[in-house]
């Protein structure tokens, strides 16, 4: 499946275009329609705050044990699991980093959206495709 590479902003153009695909996440019975930025830089994939409360997580300092790097290095993120459904592929369990601070994109990183899927990039074409996983 084929994706075209998208900007956040009408007034962007197309060299801010980067690889965003639309998602559906679901969490025992809350479901919520999100866009990821897919980054095969990024070492895990992570839940922005706002996203894991529409989905019924309680935050918990005392649970918050993962140390992210980069960007987000100062942050402390917690283990969270859900389901996610990508166009017609059948849904998988996808793990995020959740982090409390605002504003921060949905990533699909190596751990473990890479793991779920193979990802081909067409840079001057401004697409990208993704497959699941072949067993």
């Amino acid at each position: 499946m084929r994706f075209k590479y998208s900007t956040t902003d009408p007034s962007q153009n197309e060299f801010d275009s980067l690889p965003r695909i639309p998602l559906t996440l679901r969490r025992g019975n809350r479901v919520i329609q999100a866009v990821g930025l897919v980054d095969s830089g990024a070492t895990v994939s992570v839940l922005p705050y706002e996203i894991g409360i529409q989905l019924g997580a309680t935050w918990d300092d005392s649970k918050a044990i993962i140390q992210l790097a980069g960007n987000l290095g100062n942050q402390l993120a917690i283990p969270f699991f859900a389901n996610a459904e990508i166009g017609e592929f059948d849904p998988v369990q996808l793990a995020f980093a959740w982090v409390r601070k605002p504003e921060v994109p949905l990533i699909l990183g190596q751990t473990n959206f890479f793991l779920e899927f193979d990802v081909c990039f067409y840079r001057s074409k401004l697409e990208f495709e993704i497959q699941p996983k072949q067993e």
